[in-house]
């Protein structure tokens, strides 16, 4: 259908909250959230009130001299957006998708309340602050990249790794949703990848109906959770010094794999849990699209990831600076891999080979060849999802 300036529309119902900087529309029907300026909810109230486009133009341009008012296009975005329910009295054939999130509503929000409130929250820094100081003050507890090898067989290392890593994930994970949960809030947990790793992923959309400083909470929730059970790995450590081995070695790990975790969440060219705090204490929702396109005049392949992402007036500068640590983040990213993933590389097929060429049991030999079976495998995935993407 052609819109014109004498074209009328009926809008979903929207429920409109101000933000930081711009507003939040949401459609409740369909679950979606958009960021909007101000001159786009008065024109929302206007078209409301059953005002042509034409009127609601000529009143925004005297009230807005300006702005670039262009209502035909504004109609168009919100036909696409699936915000428009009728235009002059005819019905749109799109087909609203009834997105009704129920996960885990089974969890009391008091149980929520109970992990993360005024009180908890602030216990959560400070235990963030007693984990430095330990590491601090006895620099043998601080990760080293040998960690993982508790056992000779590399195998069981790996196997060892990868299930202590996914129960510190589901703990993570378990962390987002109490905390959502504690505003009476859905969240669901889905499984995505990253590379060829699968990966957990809480879904916190809901949370766009609370206040920016609640967001936080929820942004955090994970990493809180991990600076406890990094205060248990690292006590249990100081404690009991001559304990079990293997225990000590599993909480070495423990510590290992929330370190670098916590390393990762610094690297702002991924949407990470930090990268979502600093969106959301700037205001900026679409800081690394427009952080690309920012970078992309020195680098030119970051524009297509980028896409046509448009900064609001007023946040040039923090994009600026947010590209800044963009580069920062791949700065930390290759020094994890300097200093910790070909160390480890290094030393694993070293042994490997070795138990391959010069193996004194069978047990050792087999080990080998396993390992080297799951690299194999591994590869072969990193090629089939770089070559589907």
């Amino acid at each position: 259908m052609k819109i014109t300036l004498q074209s009328q529309f009926t809008l979903y119902p929207l429920s409109i909250r101000k933000d930081k900087k711009n507003y939040i529309v949401e459609e409740p029907v369909s679950g979606d959230f958009f960021e909007m300026p101000e001159i786009c909810i008065d024109a929302i109230e206007r078209i409301k009130k059953g005002q042509p486009l034409g009127e609601i133009e000529h009143e925004l341009r005297e009230k807005y001299p300006h702005e670039d008012v262009d209502m035909i296009e504004f109609g168009e975005q919100l036909l696409e957006l699936g915000l428009v329910q009728e235009i002059d009295g005819k019905k749109m054939t799109t087909k609203k998708e009834i997105r009704s999130v129920s996960g885990f509503t089974w969890l009391p929000p008091s149980v929520g309340r109970f992990f993360f409130n005024g009180i908890a929250n602030k216990v959560y820094l400070i235990l963030l602050l007693v984990n430095i100081s330990l590491i601090v003050w006895n620099p043998g507890l601080f990760p080293h990249y040998q960690d993982i090898f508790i056992f000779d067989s590399m195998m069981l290392n790996i196997i060892t790794y990868m299930l202590i890593s996914l129960v510190l994930i589901i703990i993570h994970e378990f962390g987002h949703i109490l905390a959502i949960r504690s505003y009476d809030l859905p969240a669901t947990l889905g499984i995505g990848n990253r590379l060829i790793f699968v990966v957990f992923e809480t879904d916190l959309t809901a949370a766009w109906k609370l206040e920016p400083r609640q967001r936080n909470i929820l942004y955090f929730a994970g990493m809180s959770f991990e600076q406890l059970c990094v205060l248990l790995a690292l006590a249990v450590q100081l404690l009991f010094p001559e304990a079990n081995a293997i225990l000590l070695g599993i909480l070495g790990i423990v510590v290992f794999d929330i370190f670098i975790k916590t390393i990762y969440q610094c690297c702002f060219y991924m949407k990470t849990d930090i990268y979502y705090f600093i969106e959301n204490s700037t205001g900026c929702y679409n800081l690394m699209e427009n952080g690309k396109q920012f970078l992309s005049r020195w680098l030119p392949f970051l524009k297509s990831d980028a896409g046509d992402a448009e900064s609001f007036d007023g946040e040039q500068k923090i994009v600026r600076l947010y590209s800044v640590f963009y580069i920062v983040g791949i700065l930390l990213t290759l020094s994890l891999i300097l200093f910790y993933f070909l160390p480890q590389a290094y030393y694993a097929y070293s042994k490997v080979f070795s138990n391959l060429l010069w193996s004194s049991t069978p047990a050792a030999f087999w080990d080998a060849i396993a390992f080297l079976g799951q690299t194999v495998i591994l590869l072969g995935l990193f090629v089939y999802s770089k070559r589907k993407a």
